[in-house]
């Protein structure tokens, strides 16, 4: 790989689609090996345009428009960070070959949607999950959580970050939950998945970098969740030789399946020596922000290598954990107290993402912090989050 330099004609150019505070990171990462960068997002000043090259506002599931800023930019990658894209657009836009889809258009069309995702992985690789079936209408919904049975959940096929997901009890939660899924999906599709509790120990996140040397595997992530929301993450996740392997194996399946490039973020949940797929995510991943202190190389430093066919390491740097700073409030522009106390906790760092909008449970930013342990570093992550407090200006 030879890397040019930015804004001249020997730029190396990416794209992405998508600019939070993850795509920020892959921004930064990209920008220390040289890379031109072009952060697009559907709002102005997104977290990743304000330190990209150049920054634009579009509609991305408009497939012209994204066609159009492509056919402008002429980026070599195009890296989606979200999952509300135009993914007919991408396979089209690869095809004609106007630039490099990570890790592949097919890729990010698949795990788009929770149907052709939970297809490939359950029907076609034959990969341990939870009971499911997928509903168009109310009266389907019903049926099918009669079939599966209480608790089980409901969530959009189009979907992320817990966006429309509701847990029912009972059957009186099913109109709810479907009221729910059609407002809240970031595509409106009436179209959802309904999925059975799985009783396990721990969820983890199984980071798989596919670089051009093969796959590598970092150690587990332990997450917990809220809502289908990260709130709080820790690696390395404790676990069985056995299930490691088999969540291993489930990930480098999974993965070879999709293709490409990059570090993708697989989901599993683990009881004992079991395991059982959940999601993937082409990209890096929300619980995967604890790398950035506990790894040599990040998610983002991995991603941002494998993507330009550079040599990856996943080497673990010492045992971290994040816990997530939410906004607390619906403001703009909103400030934050507490950072000196924040950064007195040993060992700790913080992510202000720079998000120009706070909602009450908007992500805006996270702790993290080091230990002997993972035990040592949860205590002083969550320490140094409850220290920020955001205040209105």
């Amino acid at each position: 790989m030879r890397i040019g330099t930015p804004l001249s004609p020997s730029a190396i150019k990416v794209m992405l689609l998508g600019s939070g505070e993850l795509g920020k990171e892959v921004v930064i990462a990209l920008q220390r090996l040289g890379v031109e960068t072009i952060a697009v997002d559907r709002y102005a000043n997104a977290p990743g345009q304000q330190v990209a090259h150049r920054a634009h506002v579009i509609d991305m599931t408009d497939a012209k428009a994204l066609r159009a800023l492509v056919e402008k930019e002429r980026p070599h990658l195009i890296v989606p960070e979200i999952e509300a894209i135009a993914t007919d657009e991408l396979l089209r836009i690869e095809a004609d070959g106007l630039a490099t889809v990570i890790p592949t258009a097919r890729a990010a069309h698949i795990t788009m949607n929770r149907e052709r995702i939970r297809r490939l992985a359950a029907e076609e690789l034959k990969l341990p999950t939870s009971p499911y079936a997928f509903c168009s209408s109310l009266e389907e919904l019903q049926a099918a959580t009669t079939r599966i049975g209480f608790p089980c959940f409901v969530k959009p096929v189009m979907s992320s970050s817990g966006k429309g997901q509701s847990k029912l009890k009972s059957a009186d939660d099913v109109g709810k939950a479907w009221d729910k899924a059609l407002t809240a999906g970031r595509v409106k599709e009436a179209r959802v998945i309904v999925e059975g509790e799985i009783k396990f120990d721990f969820e983890i996140t199984q980071l798989t970098v596919r670089a051009v040397d093969g796959s590598h595997f970092c150690e587990p992530v332990g997450h917990v969740q809220i809502d289908g929301d990260y709130v709080e993450s820790w690696q390395p996740q404790a676990m069985t030789p056995a299930a490691l392997e088999k969540a291993r194996d489930m990930a480098g399946k999974i993965t070879a399946a999709l293709g490409g490039h990059g570090i993708f973020g697989v989901e599993l949940f683990v009881k004992g020596d079991d395991v059982w797929f959940s999601e993937v995510s082409p990209r890096p991943h929300d619980t995967g922000l604890v790398t950035l202190v506990s790894q040599y190389q990040s998610e983002f430093a991995l991603h941002a290598r494998a993507i330009l066919g550079l040599p990856v390491s996943t080497e673990l740097k010492s045992p971290g954990a994040s816990a997530v700073i939410y906004g607390g409030m619906d403001a703009n522009g909103i400030a934050f107290d507490g950072i000196d106390e924040a950064l007195r906790v040993p060992q700790s760092e913080l992510r202000l993402f720079g998000k120009p909008e706070s909602y009450v449970k908007r992500r805006m930013g996270v702790a993290l912090a080091r230990g002997d342990d993972t035990n040592e570093a949860r205590g002083r992550a969550k320490t140094a989050a409850a220290f920020v407090k955001p205040v209105k200006t």
